[in-house]
């Protein structure tokens, strides 16, 4: 049950954000065999004043058209299926809602499955 929390400047149509956890979603679905009905996304939308980030950092010209993309799962993905992973979710959001890939930040926190807690009064554990 991987939980994405999706930041971006305020501003944005819901068709923008609903093409975003669209692609997001597809990717999780093809590389990290997520069930499609296993969705669990958050949107921020930010002003000016509280979206704050480095344009050039690591030599990439960001705008502020920037989306960052915080994605948490268990730790059982290989390090080939988080590439592919960061490779479609690039190439799904450039193709719709129209992202720059400059302007894609993925970060994935990675997590034991003992750490979920799925809700109904207590807590559950995923063992």
């Amino acid at each position: 049950m991987p939980l994405t929390r999706i930041s971006l400047r305020a501003g944005k149509s819901v068709e923008y954000r609903k093409a975003l956890t669209e692609g997001i979603q597809r990717a999780l679905i093809e590389h990290c065999k997520v069930p499609p009905d296993d969705i669990f996304m958050l949107i921020n939308e930010h002003d000016e004043g509280n979206f704050v980030f480095d344009r050039q950092y690591l030599g990439i010209e960001r705008s502020d058209d920037l989306v960052v993309i915080q994605i948490t799962f268990n730790n059982t993905r290989t390090i080939e299926q988080k590439k592919a992973f960061y490779k479609e979710v690039v190439e799904n959001l450039a193709e719709s809602p129209g992202v720059r890939r400059e302007d894609v930040f993925i970060n994935l926190v990675e997590v034991l499955k003992e750490n979920w807690s799925f809700g109904n009064g207590i807590a559950q554990y995923a063992l």
